[in-house]
């Protein structure tokens, strides 16, 4: 059996700290499950470090490039989540951390793909920032002051399945989601931090969205509550089905929910509502 998780997190500007908490929710996420389960289990964007500055996520990625310890390109915050991946036997979709880009002055906000053995599977790197005005106590939202944008669309197998990745953002944007399942994805991760205001307006109805046009599963991890900054998120942390259906929600608070992968399920819709079949349409990344 697969078992789909979303970790939902009140991360704070401490990563020591979250790392604990992820630590003693996965330990109590295996505890509960049977011997011969397989996990894929997704963390919420800013995972290890959030509720601080921008300048903050840029110093830190900074400081894990300067402490790598194989080479360049892995962190010790990847080194880190490669061991609790390996610790607890997971598939762990590491929702997003702040990787230094290739230029000193940027970090990437990145997905860290890992499987069981600790290995680095894949990594993503947003591509859609957040530059928003929003009517909260932020105001305005400028993520590309310090984040460089990605431009490579990345899927992976896990567990036999093929899980395409996307970040917060990224929800609104369909035609990347289309890619993803042009590439052959049967699950798609939605690791974010949305606000509370835009989270009660639309997160619902995007998942859903997303989720009925790709016929997919979406595991959608948040962050939730007002952090030390003063941001408010919005949580409500899903995992919904082909067909569009809440499989299951936490509205509130630090915790998990899980459900079972169903290949027939999945199956079942697509040969149902043929709309790979059916589409008229190409979708292309601009240039």
């Amino acid at each position: 059996m697969v078992k789909l998780t979303a970790l939902q997190l009140h991360s704070v500007p401490d990563v020591g700290e979250n790392f604990r908490i992820i630590d003693r929710h996965l330990e109590t996420l295996i505890e509960q499950s049977a011997a011969d389960d397989e996990h894929i289990v997704v963390l919420p964007e800013c995972c290890l470090f959030f509720g601080g500055k921008d300048q903050q996520q840029l110093a830190l990625a900074k400081e894990s490039d300067q402490l790598a310890y194989q080479n360049l390109f892995v962190s010790t915050l990847q080194e880190q989540l490669s061991r609790l991946a390996k610790r607890y036997q997971v598939y762990l979709v590491a929702g997003s951390i702040p990787l230094l880009s290739s230029t000193a002055d940027k970090f990437t906000n990145t997905c860290c793909v890992f499987s069981p053995d600790g290995d680095l599977l894949t990594q993503y790197d947003k591509i859609h920032l957040f530059d928003v005005n929003v009517q909260d106590s932020e105001k305005q939202y400028r993520e590309s002051r310090y984040t460089q944008a990605g431009s490579d669309i990345i899927s992976t197998t896990a567990a036999g399945i093929n899980v395409g990745l996307s970040i917060c953002y990224d929800l609104r944007f369909p035609e990347l989601y289309r890619s993803l399942t042009v590439l052959g994805a049967d699950i798609i991760t939605v690791p974010s931090a949305f606000t509370a205001v835009t989270g009660k307006a639309h997160w619902q109805a995007l998942l859903q969205a997303r989720a009925i046009e790709n016929q997919v599963y979406i595991v959608a991890a948040g962050q939730q509550g007002v952090h030390a900054n003063g941001r408010e998120t919005w949580g409500h942390s899903m995992i919904i089905s082909p067909w569009g259906e809440i499989l299951a929600c936490l509205e509130e608070g630090v915790g998990s929910i899980s459900v079972e992968f169903s290949r027939q399920a999945l199956e079942n819709v697509r040969k149902a509502i043929p709309v790979a079949e059916h589409n008229q349409f190409e979708s292309q990344l601009k240039s």
